[in-house]
């Protein structure tokens, strides 16, 4: 007698079907929520910013046009330099308001390595060029809410979004593509090399500050609340 073919087991197949396509359906889904967390990598050409304001070669953001120049050189990411805004921004501002002094910010990166992978203090002074050229009176209100709301170093930093809140708190709109694509991150990249060094020091830090062409050490920055002793 002929042995009896073999049934198919359909029901064993659809779920072993199954299984695999909820495999697959996970890998992408995998793929798909990491591509979504790694950070967007900045371009590397230089563009740079153009304004009335800002001195290309240089960096500087000019603000006010007083006798006295005092250049301040920050990355957004350093807690010192939240320390150097917390101690003198209100004095610096009243310098700059009735005339005593210019200022001139430079935003630079030196901490990009302190906060996961994003770039923040890059982004963050791609933000403050994107700024001072869309509105240049804005430029100190910025740089001050930055710091106000500045993240700790080693944490991922603020959003583009969050940069992009504080930026309208202050006034300034219609500059998300210059924040979201990194407009100047290349000429940020650039134009940090051109920050002055503590004489003895390794490498650049932050904050640097220059009264007058002078290089400030950072003993005399911090050991007055005067700000007008840095230029004597």
């Amino acid at each position: 007698m002929a042995q009896a073919a073999k049934k198919t087991n359909w029901f064993a197949i659809w779920v072993t079907a199954g299984v695999v396509i909820a495999l697959v359906l996970v890998t992408v889904l995998v793929v798909v929520l990491n591509n979504a967390a790694a950070p967007k990598p900045l371009p590397t050409e230089v563009n740079t910013p153009s304004a009335s304001n800002i001195d290309a070669e240089t960096g500087a953001i000019h603000v006010g046009d007083g006798a006295d120049n005092l250049a301040t050189y920050v990355d957004f990411m350093c807690p010192i330099c939240g320390q150097f805004e917390s101690t003198f921004g209100e004095q610096i501002d009243g310098l700059v308001s009735d005339g005593s002094i210019t200022l001139d910010i430079h935003p630079i990166s030196i901490l990009d390595s302190q906060s996961q992978g994003t770039q923040y203090s890059t982004r963050a002074a791609n933000a403050m060029y994107c700024v001072a050229v869309a509105d240049a009176d804005k430029s100190l209100p910025f740089l001050q809410q930055m710091f106000a709301q500045q993240p700790t170093e080693g944490s991922k930093g603020l959003t583009n979004k969050e940069m992009l809140a504080i930026a309208s708190d202050v006034g300034v709109s219609g500059i998300d593509s210059c924040v979201n694509d990194g407009t100047y991150a290349g000429y940020i990249t650039e134009i940090t090399q051109k920050t002055p060094i503590q004489e003895g020091a390794s490498g650049i830090g932050t904050p640097t500050v220059v009264a007058n062409g002078e290089l400030v050490p950072n003993q005399a920055v911090f050991g007055t609340t005067d700000v007008m002793t840095w230029f004597q």
